[in-house]
Parts: C-alpha cells; sequence; structure tokens
C-alpha cells in the first residue's frame, strides 16, 4: 500500500507576501538598471565633462560627449534602461541640446524613488507626487527666463557658445556659433518663424583642412566632382540648370532577351541608332538654354553613358550626375526649379537660374559650388572641414546641436542661466513649496527637490572642484536671492553666471525637467516583465 505526502496549502497570507515580494524585486531591478545606464553619462556632462570612445562591431570608432549619440551607440538590453535611451532620443527631438542633462535628472530622481520605496511609499502616491513637482518646475523655469528678441544676435550666439562649450570641439565654438545663428535666421519664414524646419539646413561634410574652414554658403555644395568627357566644362557663368531624374542613354526593353548581330553593318546600324537617340535628346535640352545638368543616381547603371557624356561637353553642358533622390527636393527648393521626368517635358520654364556654377579643389578632393542663384529658397548649405573623419564627425553633430538651440530660441523666445543655476533654484523654490504640502506629498517632493541637485553637483566634480563646498555655497548665494549665480568652472567659482554668458533656450530646461519625470513615472509604474516569445 503505497503512502502520498501532501504539502499543507500555503495560506493566501504567504502567497500575496511573495507576490507582493516579486513585484518590488522587478521594480527595484528596473531602477537600478536605469541608474547604471545615467552613471555611464553623468561623466560627460558639462565643459569638463570626459569624452566617450564608443568601438561598434563593424570597426567604427566614434569619440564623443554627446548623451544621445552615446546611449543610441550602446547595446542596451534591459528593457528599462532602454527607456533611458529613448528619453535622450526625446529631448533630442524637443530640444536638440540637453540629452546628458535629461538622462542624469531622470537616474537621480529614481534614486529617490529607491529610497521612498524602500520607507514604505506607495509607487502611485511617488508618481501623483512627481507630476505635480515637474508642473510647479516649469512654472519657476518660466518665472526665471529672460525674454529675448531675434534681432539680438549676441544672445543668440552666445546660446550657441554654451551648446558647444561641452562639446569635443569647442575650441571652434566662436566660428560655428555665429555660422549655426545665421544658418538658422536664414531659413527662418517671417510669417510662421515658430516653425524652423532644419531638413532646409544642408551640412555637407568634406575631409581635409581643419574646423577653421568650415564655412556656410549661399547656394548649393554638391561633395563630387563634375562628370564630363574630355574637354568638357568644369565652370559656367549666367547657369541655367535642369534637375532631371530619366536616363541620358538608349532605351532598353523591360523584358531581358538577347540580340544577335550576324555582321558589322548592323551593328554599326544599332550604334548609329543610339547615338541619333542621344544626340536627339542633347538637342532637345540645348534648344530650352540649359547649360547645366544634374542627374538624379538611377536604379538602373547607366543613367548617363560615356557616349552620352562626349555629346554633353561637346553641346557645352556641365553635367553632375549620381545625386541621391534624397538631396531632390532639398535643391529644387533651393533652385526654384521643379524635377523633370521625361524628356517630352523638358521646357524652360522648369529650369533653375545661378550666377556661377564652378569646380572647386579642397585639399586631395573636389566640390561643386552653386551661387548666387535666382529667386533662391529659404535654405542653406553649411560646408563642414576637419582633418580627420571623427573630428569631422564630431563637428557635424556638435553644429547640429547648436542649430537645435537656436531653433529653440526661435520657437520659443526665452533665455535661462545656465551652469546649475536653475536646477538649485528649483531644488530651493520646491524645497519650500514641500512644507506647505501635506503628508506624503510634501516628502515626496522634499526628495524630488534634493535630486535636482544633482545637475551643480556633477558639473562641479566633472570640473575637479569640491562638489560638497560649491553646491552648499550655491545653495546660499540662491537663498540670498542671487537666481543666476551659477558655477562658473573655467574660473573655478559661483558667479552670476547671465553675466558670463554662459546661456541656453528655456525650451531645453523644460523639455528635460518633463521628460525625465514622465520617464520615471513610467518606469515606477511596472511591477512586472512579461516575456513573450
Amino acid at each position: 500500500m503505497a503512502l502520498v505526502a501532501k504539502s499543507a496549502p500555503r495560506s493566501s497570507k504567504t502567497e500575496s507576501y511573495v507576490d507582493n515580494k516579486r513585484k518590488e524585486d522587478i521594480r527595484h531591478a528596473n531602477i537600478k538598471s536605469a541608474c547604471a545606464v545615467a552613471d555611464a553619462v553623468r561623466t560627460s556632462l558639462g565643459p569638463k565633462g570626459m569624452d566617450k570612445m564608443i568601438s561598434t562591431a563593424s570597426g567604427e570608432v566614434i569619440i564623443t560627449n554627446d548623451g544621445a549619440t552615446i546611449l543610441n551607440k550602446m547595446e542596451v538590453l534591459q528593457p528599462a534602461a532602454k527607456m533611458l535611451v529613448e528619453l535622450s532620443k526625446s529631448q533630442d527631438s524637443a530640444a536638440g541640446d540637453g540629452t546628458t542633462t535629461v538622462v542624469v535628472i531622470a537616474g537621480s530622481l529614481l534614486k529617490q524613488c529607491l529610497s521612498l520605496l524602500s520607507s514604505g511609499i506607495h509607487p502611485t502616491v511617488i508618481s501623483d507626487s512627481l507630476h505635480k513637482a515637474s508642473i510647479k518646475a516649469v512654472d519657476v523655469l518660466t518665472a526665471m527666463a529672460v525674454p529675448l528678441e531675434l534681432t539680438d544676435r549676441d544672445s543668440l550666439v552666445k546660446s550657441a557658445s554654451t551648446s558647444l562649450n561641452s562639446k569635443v570641439v569647442s575650441q571652434y565654438s566662436s566660428l560655428l556659433a555665429p555660422l549655426a545663428v545665421d544658418a538658422v535666421l536664414t531659413v527662418v519664414d517671417p510669417e510662421k518663424p515658430d516653425l524652423v524646419d532644419l531638413r532646409d539646413i544642408k551640412i555637407v561634410k568634406k575631409l581635409g583642412g581643419t574646423v577653421d574652414d568650415t564655412e556656410m554658403v549661399r547656394g548649393l555644395v554638391f561633395d563630387k566632382k563634375v562628370s564630363h568627357a574630355a574637354g568638357g566644362l568644369t565652370r559656367v557663368e549666367n547657369a541655367k540648370i535642369a534637375v532631371i531624374q530619366f536616363q541620358i542613354s538608349p532605351p532598353k526593353t523591360d523584358i531581358e532577351q538577347s540580340i544577335v548581330v550576324s555582321d558589322y553593318a548592323q551593328m554599326d546600324r544599332i550604334l548609329k541608332e543610339e547615338r541619333n537617340y542621344i544626340l536627339g535628346m542633347i538637342k532637345k535640352i540645348k534648344a530650352t538654354g540649359c547649360n547645366v545638368l544634374l542627374i538624379q543616381k538611377s536604379i538602373l547603371r547607366d543613367a548617363v553613358t560615356d557616349l552620352s557624356l562626349h555629346y554633353l561637353a561637346k553641346a557645352k553642358i556641365l553635367v553632375i550626375k549620381d545625386v541621391e533622390r534624397d538631396e531632390i527636393e532639398f535643391i529644387t527648393k533651393t533652385l526654384n526649379c521643379l524635377p523633370i521626368a521625361n524628356i517630352e517635358h523638358f521646357k524652360e520654364e522648369k529650369l533653375g537660374y545661378a550666377d556661377l556654377v564652378e569646380e572647386v579643389s579642397l585639399g586631395d578632393g573636389k566640390i561643386v559650388k552653386i551661387t548666387g542663384i535666382k529667386d533662391m529658397g529659404r535654405t542653406t548649405c553649411v560646408l563642414v572641414r576637419g582633418s580627420n573623419q571623427l573630428v569631422l564627425d564630431e563637428a557635424e553633430r556638435s553644429l547640429h546641436d547648436a542649430l537645435c538651440v537656436i531653433r529653440c530660441l526661435v520657437n520659443k523666445q526665452f533665455l535661462i542661466a545656465g551652469g546649475g543655476a536653475p536646477e538649485i533654484e528649483l531644488s530651493r523654490q520646491l524645497g519650500a513649496w514641500a512644507k506647505v504640502l501635506h503628508g506624503m506629498e510634501g516628502y515626496c517632493v522634499k526628495s524630488f527637490a534634493e535630486a535636482l541637485e544633482v545637475i551643480p553637483y556633477t558639473l562641479a566634480e566633472n570640473a575637479g572642484l569640491n562638489p560638497i563646498t560649491i553646491v552648499t555655497e550655491l545653495r546660499n548665494r540662491h537663498a540670498q536671492g542671487e537666481i543666476n549665480a551659477g558655477i562658473n568652472v573655467r574660473k573655478g567659482q559661483i558667479t552670476n553666471i547671465l553675466e558670463e554668458n554662459v546661456v541656453q533656450p528655456l525650451l531645453v530646461s523644460t523639455s528635460a525637467i518633463t521628460l525625465a519625470a514622465e520617464c520615471v513615472r513610467m518606469i515606477l509604474k511596472i511591477d512586472d516583465i512579461v516575456t513573450v516569445r
């Protein structure tokens, strides 16, 4: 007779404890993973922040301290940690700058949340308190902001310089900052000033020279040389330019087939027909007065043959081939012309006009410039130079950030001090506000106020200063009403940061606080991870 032992049933109290314990463990694991990502980029914050060298699987090496680039290239597997990567992307698309700041703030808020959770406060209470604190923070920042006029070019340049000061190419900020301001102001539509499209600014990278050689070109720049046969043109004045999307080559059949040529007479006849076909096309092009052709890169190999180039050179038509499909919209907008998809539609009214099209030698390579464009659209080109690919890529990323900062100021015309001043003022005012709140809410808001001190603390730490001494002095100065007192990392002391011209757009700070709070609230609400295969 077999005996079967039965275990005693688990009490509901035990099951509830185990379930709650599991939820706590998952929440803690999520917060710790997200904090690890924040700690990874924290050392790159500020003008004295360190750079990261990123080596990809393909062998590509990137040197940068741009938070969005670092996080984008990191192989993050934990789902909650991925949310911080997405957070930096959101900040990049919303403001273009402050990508490191938003992640550092989110990491600091999460550490405070961990402390609050261990005190027994429910995640929903923490989440609601954080939401109220973020709304209050935006009000405080808005009250601190200084209005800006777009005619005040100096203030715009100062903002762009502040953004560039923390970059690898910071020594070139005196060149890149004014260039970024001029580029954005060129593409601003006076009727719709709040809609700045950075796609109207084309950045062309060319290896060789130094970043000092970077320039803005009112026109078009192509990182390629002119396509021509022997004796072809490399310079055209009073250019009439056509952008074409068809082939200047003999027609091909739609199906694959073989043609057997039995004698030389037939071969000569075929070649003669091909020549006549090409010549017929070129005569139609020349009849409109066109003397410059931009040919879109075709999915077929022979968009323009050597024979076509020979006859185009004889017809005194300059040719730039293999223009990328993505660039066609920008080119036609700049030239104020229409793309032509068929030789039968080749009309003079579809052409663009420019004073000069020329091939220019730069270092070991060549570029093509189109300048003096008649009725030019609201676009511009920036030619970025660099001694090596790493510097060139970082110069492009830095310039993009500076352009985004100016776009922010055009969209929301308010400036705010940098150097940790807004964060310490937020911390002080939220701390005071927490005292008038009741119950757990006040306790949570006080913790969030302390979390915001991470920005001045990190700026001081990265600059080699004593963070505790600096933050304590900063707190005292703000308590005395010096709301623009911030850390001057160059002098290694606390000064009026507005007078030192360390300024940033209000939009960068408000979006960083709002997005960080949203991300932290989302992580707090997660109590389980379900894997679906």
